[in-house]
């Protein structure tokens, strides 16, 4: 059985405390808000609350992931220890991460030819991702090895559900997600569209529902239809949010009503700022282990 260093991305969204608490190292993809560029470092360098403050004032962020050369730094201390790794990315149907990480692997496998990196595609975003991450670091604490661990990945990615929805669309609308008549009249309507992430890692609207509140309800609905054991189900549960935590604690209020078992056991996160740039502000998602997830 074959010891590893178990890694991923900033836009798993899980707190600083997360990644040390586990010793997950993470590498930080980057952002530019008002002419300047960021690392998305969970909030370091650049506060969530200035970040979708600055872009209710109007600032419109941009985004760029980890290139091959930025892998390759961050892998190489790592195998310089002697360590195997196991690099788990944000979906390659939002981002084209896992293709650069592959080929910065690639060129450490030449390097390092006695040492292993497996390269996998999560096929989730955000705290669904970093639920993922977190299942995975249980397997690995509990001594299960690389090969192993990898298996249960990508038996098990699509088992993570990705329910969220919007009561904001202009970010939306600027990253080509939606129309513009689409966000216009989604604002006019007061439309909050239901998203979820399909079985290739993309971005999916499944339902347009009229007021937050109704969107709230169906999203705990499609987690009443699709977790383990239905409302008995005592998976784990996470919720993260971008500058809408009321909103994330009344979802969390409804899901403990409907699922007894997660009562004071759903953890809530905010959604960070690579994410948060083609969200803005507004946003909740909801994330739990269930049945296959499709199209």
């Amino acid at each position: 059985m074959e010891a590893y260093v178990l890694t991923c991305c900033s836009t798993a969204d899980m707190d600083k405390e997360f990644f040390l608490d586990r010793q997950i190292p993470y590498v930080s993809f980057h952002f530019t808000i008002d002419g300047e560029t960021y690392p998305d470092d969970l909030g370091e360098s650049y506060s969530l609350s200035q970040f979708y403050d600055q872009i209710k004032k109007g600032s419109k962020p941009t985004t760029s992931q980890v290139n091959i050369v930025e892998y390759c730094e961050f892998f190489e201390p790592i195998l310089k220890q002697g360590k195997n790794i196991l690099h788990v990315t944000l979906s390659s149907g939002i981002s084209g991460t896992y293709n650069s990480a592959c080929a910065a692997a690639s060129e450490m496998r030449t390097k390092y030819p006695d040492k292993k990196i497996v390269v996998l595609d999560s096929l989730g975003a955000s705290s669904g991702y970093g639920l993922l991450i977190d299942a995975i670091a249980n397997f690995r604490d509990q001594g299960l090895g690389l090969e192993e661990t990898a298996e249960w990945v990508l038996n098990k990615r699509l088992t993570v559900h990705h329910w969220f929805f919007s009561a904001d669309l202009s970010s939306f609308k600027r990253g080509g997600r939606i129309s513009a008549t689409s966000a216009m009249l989604g604002t006019v309507l007061n439309i909050c569209p239901l998203m979820t992430i399909n079985d290739s890692g993309q971005l999916v609207l499944k339902q347009k529902i009229r007021t937050k509140h109704k969107a709230i309800r169906e999203m705990v609905k499609q987690m009443e239809l699709h977790a383990d054991h239905g409302e008995n189900y005592d998976g784990p549960c996470f919720i993260s949010h971008s500058a809408a935590v009321d909103d994330a604690r009344e979802v969390s209020a409804l899901i403990e009503d409907r699922f007894p078992h997660l009562k004071g056991n759903i953890v809530i996160h905010e959604i960070g700022t690579v994410i948060g740039s083609h969200t803005g502000p507004g946003t909740v998602a909801l994330f739990f282990f269930g049945d296959v997830r499709g199209e």
